[in-house]
């Protein structure tokens, strides 16, 4: 039997303001629990596809569905309640350089506590104890002290990660997430993301420009070329040759 989907995209394009296009009738869904990859040249549309899922983007035709409920409905509270399940992982890792490892990880609890509390940093035993769980889950606990600034790329992006666990998610996107990390440092993160997927049942969509890393990596692999969807295949009828059209000049 079919996985349900857990996201779907409905005849989805995105057009900016300048004129752009950014995805053109994006049709696809993702069953939950996937380990998504998908690749492109950079402008093909891979983070304005991945940012439409919590809204970071806007859609100008279709819907974007998550559990089976349209993400355009979502408005104010009920739109952080919707980013909470939704863990973003950057490129840039998003930390705060001045502030500790414990402190950046327990800001990605923040959306379950008062904006009083949370700019007071007043949160619970339970919550500070979970930062070291999931530093741990990271092999990062050792760090739990150090300023942010003071560790290398491939660290900071381990502590994103922490901070994302910390959302309770049931989606990870991951922008990008190793595009600044030298090989050791990329094979350590992408380990990570493909672990939480599998004993956690996380479903994990990943952009990536490496073809090798896709085919290591996704159990699905779909192709973004100037915002259409140009490929899409369960990674047991990927080809190598296949891939490298999806880099073709058009």
């Amino acid at each position: 039997m079919e996985q349900a989907p857990i996201i779907s995209f409905k005849h989805v394009s995105k057009v900016y303001s300048n004129g752009t296009v950014g995805l053109k009738d994006i049709d696809f869904s993702i069953p939950k629990g996937q380990f998504l990859v998908v690749v492109g040249l950079s402008g093909s549309g891979k983070s304005t596809l991945m940012r439409t899922i919590n809204r970071m983007h806007e859609v100008t035709e279709g819907e974007v569905y998550v559990e089976n409920e349209a993400v355009s409905a979502y408005k104010g509270r009920s739109l952080r309640t919707l980013r909470r399940r939704i863990g973003m992982i950057f490129q840039n890792f998003n930390l705060i350089n001045r502030s500790s490892v414990e402190k950046n990880v327990l800001s990605g609890r923040v959306s379950y506590y008062p904006t009083w509390k949370s700019v007071m940093g007043l949160f619970s035993a339970e919550d500070k104890q979970k930062v070291v769980t999931s530093l741990n889950r990271v092999n990062m606990a050792e760090k739990i002290y150090a300023r942010a600034d003071e560790l290398s790329g491939g660290q900071q992006q381990r502590v994103a990660i922490a901070r994302t666990l910390m959302q309770d998610p049931k989606i990870i996107l991951a922008d990008e997430p190793i595009a600044s990390l030298d090989p050791l440092t990329t094979k350590t993160v992408m380990d990570i993301l493909k672990r939480l997927n599998q004993e956690d049942g996380l479903t994990v969509i990943v952009n990536l420009h490496s073809v090798e890393l896709a085919r290591e990596y996704a159990d699905r692999i779909v192709g973004l070329r100037a915002g259409e969807l140009v490929y899409d295949e369960p990674i047991s009828a990927v080809t190598e040759a296949d891939l490298n059209k999806i880099y073709q000049a058009i």
